[in-house]
């Protein structure tokens, strides 16, 4: 049994191909309308020491609170 190659909807018939295509079309619509949104902030150089850079090397090191908790 092969597919049908068209869809009632409404009473009215509509073949799959051109419902496919609109669809494309209601996409491409939709992403052209909608504008690209930069970061905020772009991150380009990160000059945290390496050990900063990281939550593990954040945890792992000490940090200015810490050294002065202690004296």
């Amino acid at each position: 049994m092969s597919r049908p190659d068209t869809i009632v909807i409404g009473g009215r018939a509509y073949r799959w191909r051109d419902i496919l295509e609109m669809r494309r079309a209601q996409i491409a619509a939709w992403k052209a309308a909608r504008p690209d949104q930069p970061a905020l902030f772009a991150l380009i150089d990160d000059a945290r020491p390496k050990a900063a850079r990281t939550a593990v090397g954040r945890f792992l090191e000490p940090s200015l609170l810490d050294r002065m908790r202690e004296g």
